[in-house]
């Protein structure tokens, strides 16, 4: 009894220095959503339903990487923040750094898919578009082993029926998003990308899309999260529901 009760007082402590390690004024993660493939649902409004938030909370995903040159600052930013997001990965960067990979989803991160090398799918032919998502699939098994979510983005949002289906036949949920910063653009600054994302958010919450492999999206993080905790937004955590 007396052993039980002192691991228990042990993993309450762990847990407090945890949460203060970050400080009062951070971010944090507010809560874990638990996503469930087994009926091939979607969610992003604009392509389809909306997540099962409430107005504030917001969910972070990040498209294209991992990318050496950003991805790290990416990662930092969210760790002095205590905020915990999803990547969307391309298998060719799953292929050249698989360290990195395995680094985000060592910080807690969930890690999707986001095709092979961002080929637009609607200009594959159905069975092309299958051999992408397998060999992506297949690279992130390899990388990552079982922290691989069954979560997906179609690149440039590009859905089309075939991968649809076959994504539900898989067990994969598909992600669009409810909204956007644009930090793909050229001459973009942290400001501007920021000011974006929240006129798009509008106070309504949703899915957020960034770009951990654009360099003002490396740059723009700690402003970004600064400005949801101003504005009173909470971050949600998808993961898979095991």
């Amino acid at each position: 009894m007396k052993c039980s009760a002192f691991a228990v007082a042990v993993a309450l402590m762990a847990a407090v220095s945890s949460a203060y390690a970050c400080g009062p004024d951070a971010l944090g993660t507010t809560r874990t959503l638990a996503i469930s493939g087994e009926k091939g649902q979607a969610y992003g409004t604009a392509q389809h339903g909306p997540l099962a938030l409430a107005k504030d909370e917001v969910v972070i995903t990040f498209d294209d990487g991992p990318r050496p040159e950003t991805t790290p600052r990416v990662l930092d930013a969210l760790k002095a923040q205590c905020v915990k997001a999803t990547f969307f990965m391309q298998g060719n960067n799953l292929t050249a750094y698989p360290d990195l990979a395995k680094q985000v989803v060592a910080d807690g991160h969930s890690a999707g898919l986001h095709s092979y090398k961002h080929d637009h799918m609607n200009q594959l032919s159905p069975a092309d578009q299958v051999k992408d998502f397998d060999a992506t699939r297949d690279i992130a098994s390899k990388v990552l082993g079982k922290d691989a979510a069954p979560f997906y983005r179609f690149p440039y949002l590009g859905e089309t029926p075939d991968l649809m289906n076959a994504l539900k036949v898989s067990g994969y949920t598909v992600f669009s998003i409810d909204a956007g910063a644009n930090d793909w653009e050229v001459g973009e600054t942290p400001q501007t990308v920021t000011d974006r994302l929240m006129k798009n958010l509008d106070g309504k919450g949703g899915i957020i899309l960034l770009h951990d492999a654009q360099e003002v999206t490396a740059q723009a993080m700690p402003l970004i999260l600064k400005t949801l905790k101003d504005k009173g937004y909470k971050v949600v955590h998808i993961e898979p529901a095991r």
